[in-house]
């Protein structure tokens, strides 16, 4: 099983995730939405087309722009389709199934 912690908390937990350079990306169904706020942040990566970001808040505590996704890959990136992966102190940690 795969978990995403910050401040103590499990905010995601999944069977298995999609690693794409580097980074573990759940499947968005096993978010666990009380803790996750859109965020107005948008980048660009050049094969996976335009990320945006949710802000993670737990006990009061913000974290922004802590996860991230791709509403729309691009096709060499469709694996991660309705995936979010995380960063800025968050610890993903486990192992797949």
């Amino acid at each position: 099983m795969m978990r995403a912690i910050w401040n103590g908390t499990v905010i995601a937990e999944a069977p298995r995730t999609v690693e794409v350079e580097g980074n573990q990306y759940f499947p968005v169904e096993s978010l666990r939405s009380e803790y996750f706020s859109e965020s107005s942040k948008h980048t660009v990566c050049p094969w996976k087309g335009i990320a945006s970001y949710y802000t993670v808040t737990v006990d009061g505590a913000e974290n922004p722009d802590a996860a991230w996704y791709y509403p729309h890959p691009s096709p060499l990136a469709r694996k991660i389709k309705n995936h979010v992966a995380f960063w800025n102190g968050v610890q993903v940690e486990g192992s797949p199934e």
